[in-house]
């Protein structure tokens, strides 16, 4: 047996194993997407399509909602641990990362441009059919890439994780609109979980739009400042 021969097999038994371990949890993004009701998803849409083409003008107030959302979570991790109120726990990290996250604004930006480029390359390895088990490789170099744009052009890291946010918002709303209220529930489904360039596809081309309209935006305008 040869060298490509075993090479060949490796390949096949990780994407093999890639499936049966499923690590992107699309049950559960397709669960939480199936669970919203009409006007939380079209709400969804609405606020997306804001971050999608004005997110350079909201970008401060989204990176603090970020923030304070990450302060929820770790409030809530903590609380597993101290047995504490979830309730006081969880609004004093809130308060606390919301107000770090002002003067820290270019570090939380160059933060979310990191997150946002490890998510498309993330999605770009899965949607290429690679075996998911090291999806983590494809999202670190997407990382790597979206934190040293972050630092040398501020304005595309701002661009890039508003565009992919409101993406993310608009793609949720409207899979669940067309999953609940359009008679294709079925067809919808099939696609999310049998066809894995389904989802990157469905995130890239509204960021792409976004990312060449907030472009034009920001070169429109004279008193846009980081």
């Amino acid at each position: 047996m040869n060298c490509l021969t075993i090479l060949a097999q490796a390949a096949g038994t990780a994407g093999r194993e890639a499936a049966d371990e499923g690590l992107v949890p699309i049950d559960l993004i397709w669960n939480h997407v199936t669970s919203l009701g009409l006007v939380e998803a079209l709400t969804f849409i609405a606020f997306g399509t804001v971050c999608l083409f004005y997110g350079w003008r909201v970008f401060k107030i989204l990176v603090t909602i970020c923030f304070a959302l990450l302060g929820l979570f770790l409030g809530v991790l903590v609380n597993k641990y101290v047995g504490g109120e979830v309730i006081w726990l969880a609004l004093m990290f809130v308060v606390l990362f919301a107000a770090l996250s002002i003067p820290l604004m270019k570090y939380g930006v160059t933060l979310l441009g990191a997150a946002a480029g490890g998510i498309l390359t993330g999605g770009g390895w899965l949607a290429s059919g690679l075996p998911e088990q090291y999806i983590w490789a494809g999202a670190l170099v997407g990382i790597i890439a979206g934190a040293m744009i972050s630092f040398i052009v501020f304005k595309v890291a701002v661009m890039l994780f508003t565009s992919l946010g409101g993406s993310s918002l608009m793609v949720v709303g409207i899979l669940a609109v067309i999953y609940q209220y359009m008679g294709t529930a079925e067809k919808v489904e099939a696609l999310v979980f049998e066809q894995k360039w389904f989802l990157p596809l469905m995130l890239v081309v509204p960021m792409a739009a976004g990312i060449i309209l907030q472009n034009k935006f920001i070169k429109g305008t004279q008193d846009w400042t980081v």
